[in-house]
């Protein structure tokens, strides 16, 4: 999976050759249509291992931090979406290249939907934590706004056209407008 994030990230969904995501983690073409039985499934799980992956990053905790309140759990899970590491740039190059792709794709469409809204939910809820007397509908509104723009974000620093550093600026001051927004 690790490999056909990397080729999604560098070519793209439609650059995706089953020959080049063989060789690039070092097994057969037979061996990934026998796991994965067709393109659709590989850009299925594909889509999981990002979104399992993204999960990881952003709520690891060093061995004797101190535990984060509400607030800094969701700063830290928004924010470390912005880091220079070489998994966050290619998960984050390979979510673009799906999302891209689902335009004109209605099965990975489906998927990338529910993975979506899944991390919409996510946010919502840590919100929540925050703004427990948000209503239900003002907290989905908030998630959304703040997963848009940290995909709008991303884009923007991952081309170059923004800043790292700004980009995070830009996407905590949007937390602190959305948690202002909730009271």
């Amino acid at each position: 999976m690790e490999a056909a994030a990397r080729v999604i990230a560098r070519r793209g969904v439609r650059g995706l050759r089953v020959e080049e995501l063989a060789a690039e983690a070092g097994v057969s073409t037979a061996l990934i249509y026998y796991h994965f039985k067709d393109r659709t499934g590989i850009l299925r799980a594909t889509l999981e291992f990002i979104s399992d992956r993204a999960e990881r990053y952003t709520t690891e905790r060093e061995t004797g931090a101190q535990p984060l309140d509400a607030r800094g759990e969701l700063e830290q899970t928004l924010l470390l979406e912005l880091q220079d590491t070489a998994e966050v740039r290619e998960n984050s190059a390979a979510w673009g290249e799906l999302r891209a792709s689902a335009v004109f794709d209605p099965e990975l469409r489906e998927d990338l939907a529910r993975a979506t809204l899944v991390w919409v939910q996510e946010v919502a809820e840590l919100l929540g934590r925050v703004r427990p007397m948000g209503g239900a509908a003002a907290l989905a509104g908030s998630a959304e706004r703040l997963t848009a723009l940290l995909e709008g974000l991303s884009v923007r620093w991952l081309s170059g056209s923004l800043p790292l550093a700004h980009a995070r600026e830009l996407m905590a001051g949007a937390i602190d407008a959305e948690l202002q927004r909730l009271r």
